[in-house]
C-alpha cells in the first residue's frame, strides 16, 4: 500500500531540513576557517614588522643586528599575535581587547628592551623577566575572565614596580657615585616606570569590563 504525503507538507519539511543542514554546514565552515587562519594574521604581521629593522639595518649607518636578533624578534611578535588571537577569540568587548593589547605591548617592550640591556649594559635587567612570568601565572589562574585578568594585570604592574625598586637599590649600592639623572639612566628608569603604568591601565580596563558583565560571569 502506497503512503501518500501531500506535497504541501512534504516540501516545507524538506526545505527545513535543507536549511538546517546549510546552517550547520556554514557554522562548521566558519569554525574550520577560524581554526585554519588563527596563525596566519600573526605570521603576516610578524614578518612585516621584522622587515622594518631588517631594511633599516641595511640603510642606517651603525645599525648592525646579529641575525639571531631578527629571529628572536620574529618569534616574539608571532607569539604575541597568536596569544592575542587565542585570548580574545571569545571576547568581543572593545575594552577587553584594548586591555589585552596594552598588556601585550607593555610585555613585549619590557622583554625586548631588557633582553638587550641584560646582555650589553646591566645584568640586573634580567630580573625584569620575572614580570611577564607573574603575568602569565595570573592569566592562567584568571582563565581569561575579566575580573581575574584585572588582578593579574595589577599584580604584573606591582611586580614591575617592585623589580624597578630592587634594581635601583642594587645599582645605588654597587655604584655609589652613579648619577641616575644622566640621559641613559633617566631614560631607563622612565621607560620601566611607564611600562608599569601601562600594566596598571590594562588592569583598569579589565576591571571596567568585569563591572559591565553579569555577576555570574565574574
Amino acid at each position: 500500500m502506497n503512503h501518500f504525503v501531500p506535497q504541501s507538507i512534504e516540501t516545507p519539511l524538506i526545505t527545513s531540513m535543507q536549511t538546517d543542514q546549510a546552517v550547520a554546514g556554514g557554522r562548521n565552515d566558519r569554525s574550520s576557517r577560524r581554526r585554519r587562519s588563527l596563525w596566519k594574521g600573526p605570521a603576516i604581521v610578524a614578518v612585516l614588522l621584522v622587515m622594518i629593522p631588517l631594511v633599516a639595518s641595511r640603510l642606517v649607518r651603525g645599525w648592525h643586528w646579529h641575525p639571531a636578533a631578527f629571529v628572536i624578534l620574529g618569534v616574539l611578535l608571532f607569539g604575541i599575535g597568536l596569544a592575542y588571537q587565542l585570548v580574545t577569540r571569545n571576547h568581543d568587548a572593545l575594552a577587553y581587547r584594548a586591555a589585552v593589547v596594552i598588556a601585550f605591548v607593555a610585555g613585549f617592550l619590557l622583554t625586548w628592551s631588557n633582553l638587550v640591556q641584560s646582555f650589553d649594559v646591566n645584568r640586573d635587567a634580567a630580573m625584569y623577566f620575572v614580570v611577564p612570568v607573574v603575568g602569565l601565572i595570573g592569566v592562567a589562574i584568571a582563565r581569561l575572565r575579566p575580573k581575574g585578568m584585572a588582578f593579574a594585570a595589577l599584580a604584573t604592574a606591582l611586580t614591575q614596580t617592585l623589580v624597578l625598586a630592587i634594581v635601583l637599590i642594587r645599582m645605588a649600592y654597587r655604584y655609589p657615585d652613579l648619577d641616575f639623572w644622566t640621559l641613559p639612566e633617566f631614560r631607563g628608569l622612565g621607560g620601566n616606570a611607564f611600562l608599569g603604568l601601562l600594566f596598571g591601565a590594562s588592569a583598569l580596563l579589565f576591571w571596567k569590563v568585569s563591572r559591565e558583565e553579569a555577576p555570574e560571569d565574574l
